[in-house]
This record gives C-alpha cells, structure tokens and sequence, in this order.
C-alpha cells in the first residue's frame, strides 16, 4: 500500500494531511474565544439581551471546533513518535518541553474553565462566568504562544549546542524567543482573528440574503465586518515584517516565494504576479511582473540585492513551484478580504450595508477564503523549510524513524483518511447545521424555578432546541425583537 511512494514522502503527507485539518479547528477556537468574551463582556456593560443570545449561539460552534482541535492534536502528535521517532530521538530534548509548557501553562487552564464557560450561564455568578470566559480566551493564545515558539525554533534555530549528534539547549530564552517568534506569533494570531470573523460574517451574511433583518443577524454582520478590517489591515503590516525577517534568516524560501533565481546585482528585482518556475532548468518559463516593486517590497530599497535560488546547492532548494503558488493564493485573498471590508466601509456610509445582496453573496464567498489562506501561509511556510527539519541543522529524510516502511506509513494513511472524513466531516456537517439554523432569540427562564439549576443526566439531555428545521423564520421568537440601533 505504498502508493509508489516512498516511506519519506508517504510520512511527509500523512503529518502535511493531519495538521491540516487539525489547523482549522484551534484556529476558529482562537478567535471564537476572543469573540465570545467580547460578546460577553458587552452584555455585562450593557445587559443589551442581543449579545447574550449572539453569545449563547456562538458558544455551540466554538464547542465543537474546541473539541474537534483537541482530538486531531492528539492523533497528529502521535506521528512524532511513529514516523519521526529519529526526529525526537535528535532535537526531543528541545521540542518536548515546549510542547510539554503548552499542555501545562494552556491545556489545564482551557480544560479548568471550560466546563463553567459552556455548562455555568445561571450557575455560578455572571461575572465568574464571563472569568472563565476570559480564561479560555487567555488559554487558546498561550497554547498558541508555545506551538508556535516550537514550529518558529524549527525554522531558525537558536540557543543550542550539538552534543554527541543530539541537539541540546543552551539558552531558553534564546529557544522561546527565537528570530522569527514575534513575527509569526502576531502572524498567526492575526489569521486566527481573521478566520473566526469571516465565519461570523459569512453566517450573518447568509441569513441576510434569506432576508431576516433582525438585530441579531445585523450585529453579528457588523462586529465581524469591523474584526476583518481591523485584521486584514494588520496582516498587510505583519506580512511585510515577516517578510524581511524571512529575507534575512531563510533566503532559500524567500527566493522560491519570489521564483528569483539569479541573484540581481546591479538591477532591481521585478515583483513576479505570475510565473511557471522550471526546477529543472532553474529559471521560470513564463513570468509577469513589476519592474523593481520585488526590491522595494522585499528590501525597501530600489538597488539592494536578493539572494537567487542559483547561489543555493539544488540538494537546499525547497519546491518552488508549490511555494511560489501557496503563497500568492494566500496574498490574493487577503487582499480579497480586504476589499471586502473597504466595500463595507463604502456601504455603511450610504446607509446599505444591510440590504445589498450582491454584498451578501460576496461574503458568503469569502467564507471559507480565511481557511484557504490559512492553509496555504502554512504550506508556504513548512514546504518552503525543506529540505530541513531544523532549518540549516537538521535534514528532514535524518528525522524519519529507521524501522518504519512506505508500506505502514500508506496503510495508516488512508486509514486517517477515511476516519477523518466520517469523524469530521459529520462536526463540520454539523456546524454547517447551526450556521444554517442562525441566532435566535431567547427568554431567560424565571430565576425561582427549580428545575433551572438541574443538569442533565445525559449531556445531549440538556439541548433545549433542534436545528432540523429548515429556516429561522419557521422558528417564533420567544422575546419581541429588538428595535434596530441605528449606529450598527
């Protein structure tokens, strides 16, 4: 069951499928979080009923995409010691303790709170609540703090020492803080953000194209319109920073981002909209581009040189044709994003941000472009670390573990195939359900009756509503709608 691959390649795809989809579940858990406790904290400032239901309809899809996260995070750390036991066996005795602080410092801190955040509404006091809230929240940014500094020490390494062919650490700070930390770090939260509103926008868009216009619907658009410009535009700002730190420690990448092959010396360098790079014959066979904007967005500079993909040994090239591409994919729906939120902009001055359906389709589209972007920024990134595991230090075909066979790796593989598609395609089915099912109104029950405080014997015992039915308005609300507020 090899594929006709071998077990380097098979291995390579098997962690490049699993932390795929594992990256969209933490990633709308991230920002989820932050949104629910800006939900929150605004029904506790203003005891407006609207952001205690928008709270209580988001929580269901962050429970589910918190939940899918920790089970794909478990089954892809496994590979570490299956197919990369070498890999842990060599650089283990850095990559395991931050990984450990990560289970320490932001699993128990989401594990501790999290049953009061999504059982404790009318059981502990709101403010407790809304602390617990907020420590989930804090929780999903530190496990990215640590996951992060991890993945960041394999792309420029620092604070080590080679010991008897084992990698061994020197300086901790150097370790957790290394070059490239800060930049992805904000990066990466920045996407998180970025996913997370679009997934608010997109809902809150479809229920508009359905024409509900109730406040609900308007101020869930609203607060993720807001969300993605804030985020794009800061994205735009930490892309070029990230870009210069990637120019300075990963040129190799930064090259094949670019299909620059000859370093330019006494020119500037062209930005390339479009290219075929040719790995074989070192050069691209089609190309479109800017003259001299590549030297200006890369250098800031008009005559400052870029190292080319030719003053590379071939052996240290990554695959320029898929990291050229990942990346423009990722570049051109952020700037998609972008124009999306300006256009808002645009509608909310003249007053039609609510009742402009192409809009809507427009952002029922873009949707899923935060998850596309997301994925293709990370092949970008682990595609355009190869041929290395530690960047400079440590080879990728030296970290596969010696005893495993292209035949084990691809049996597994498509046996993760197969259970993913039925164990998440029915979550992300799921999700899809409540999306469609939309916020609705609720009343608070009366705080004398007994059964208010009784828990379920059965946790699906506790669901008060269905989301079979086809559409919102088939549902009457419990509670007179709220007039609309002019400053949305």
């Amino acid at each position: 069951m090899s594929l006709g691959l071998t077990a380097l390649e098979l291995a390579r795809i098997q962690f490049a499928f699993t932390v795929s989809f594992h990256i969209i579940f933490p990633a709308t858990s991230i920002g989820l979080a932050c949104f629910l406790a800006l939900l929150e904290w605004k029904w506790l400032r203003t005891q407006n009923p609207v952001y205690r239901d928008l709270f209580k309809y988001w929580i269901k899809i962050f429970a589910i995409a918190f939940g899918m996260g920790v089970v794909s995070g478990v089954v892809m750390s496994y590979q570490f010691g299956t197919n990369w036991s070498e890999f842990s066996r060599i650089a283990g005795s850095i990559t395991g303790p931050l990984l450990t602080y990560e289970v320490l410092s932001a699993f128990f801190l989401e594990a501790g709170f999290l049953g009061i955040m999504l059982f404790g509404w009318g059981r502990v006091s709101p403010k407790a609540h809304f602390f617990a809230t907020l420590m989930v929240a804090v929780g999903t940014c530190i496990s990215m703090f640590w996951i992060l500094s991890s993945n960041s020490w394999m792309q420029t390494p620092q604070g080590f020492s080679i010991v008897d062919g084992l990698i061994v650490p020197t300086d901790w700070w150097a370790i957790v803080f290394n070059p490239s930390f800060a930049y992805r770090f904000a990066h990466m939260a920045t996407a998180a953000f970025l996913v997370s509103s679009l997934l608010v926008v997109a809902t809150a868009a479809w229920h508009l194209f359905k024409g509900r216009r109730d406040e609900l619907v308007k101020k869930s658009f609203s607060l993720g319109l807001w969300m993605v410009l804030a985020t794009s535009t800061l994205q735009v700002v930490l892309g070029d920073l990230h870009g210069l730190n990637t120019l300075k420690h990963q040129p190799a990448k930064l090259a094949a981002i670019e299909g620059h092959w000859e370093t330019n010396h006494d020119h500037g360098m062209p930005l390339l909209l479009f290219a075929l790079p040719d790995m074989e014959n070192e050069r691209n066979n089609f190309e479109v581009g800017i003259p001299n904007v590549g030297s200006i967005v890369l250098t800031h500079s008009l005559e400052r040189k870029v190292t080319g993909l030719k003053d590379f040994p071939a052996a240290d090239r990554p695959n320029v044709p898929i990291v050229f591409w990942s990346f423009r994919v990722m570049v051109g729906l952020g700037v998609l994003m972008l124009c999306m939120s300006l256009l808002a902009l645009w509608l909310r001055k003249t007053g039609h941000l609510y009742d402009s359906s192409w809009f809507h389709r427009f952002a029922i589209i873009m949707g899923p472009s935060g998850y596309i972007a997301l994925l293709a920024g990370w092949v970008t990134t682990e595609v355009g670390r190869q041929p290395w595991l530690v960047y400079g230090v440590l080879r990728t075909n030296e970290g596969l573990s010696h005893s495993v066979s292209a035949d084990q790796v691809g049996i597994s593989l498509i046996i993760f195939v197969l259970v993913y598609t039925v164990v998440f395609g029915t979550g992300i089915y799921y999700m899809f359900k409540i999306m469609h099912t939309g916020p609705v109104f609720l009343q608070e029950p009366a705080t004398d009756l007994p059964d208010r405080f009784k828990t379920a014997r059965r946790p699906l015992s506790a669901v008060d509503e269905s989301i079979e039915h086809e559409d919102v308005e088939t549902t009457k609300p419990t509670q007179k709608q709220h007039k609309e507020n002019p400053h949305d």
